[in-house]
């Protein structure tokens, strides 16, 4: 049996290494995966805290488009299942620079800065901004709410408002 072990290794290993199929190198073949995480997304309220919904195949050319959207509230699906919103926004514009974003509002808002409304907001646009803006990251975005009459709000992260 000794003497048959390297007999038998020998054969394995040409077996196990000769199957005709040549080594490649890398493969360039574009950019990196992506996953269910691509895409712009509204963030709606619910009892267990934000909810990110997909925007479909709705293109996302500027953050107001976004807004609009959110303000429409969640979809028929979402609303079965406990999504709702809490954004009452007067009048309004949005910009936005890399990671900051600043929401303009024509009047007061209704919000306190720290509720579920002020967060739909701020990740929904913090999310729009990384899409809108290559290299931008959602977690790096800063928003700030600048009511016509009062103090602004901000800046905030969407981190802040998630898993509450």
């Amino acid at each position: 049996m000794r003497g048959r072990l390297p007999a038998v290794a020998a054969v394995l290993g040409v077996v196990l290494t000769g199957c005709g199929v040549p080594p490649t190198g890398v493969v360039e073949a574009g950019g990196p995966a992506s996953g269910l995480t691509s895409g712009a997304r509204l963030y709606f309220a619910s009892a267990g805290g934000l909810r990110a919904v997909p925007v479909g195949d709705r293109e996302i050319r500027d953050l107001a488009a976004v807004v609009k959207l959110l303000l429409l509230g969640p979809p028929p699906g979402g609303r079965a299942g406990g999504l709702t919103s809490y954004v009452e926004l007067p009048g309004f514009s949005a910009t936005g620079t890399g990671t900051r974003v600043t929401l303009h509002l024509d009047g007061p808002y209704a919000g306190t800065g720290r509720d579920q409304g002020t967060g739909q907001l701020v990740c929904t646009l913090a999310r729009a901004q990384s899409v809108l803006v290559p290299g931008v990251r959602t977690d790096d975005v800063e928003v700030v709410l600048r009511p016509a009459e009062d103090a602004p709000l901000g800046p905030y992260r969407c981190a802040e408002f998630l898993d509450r």
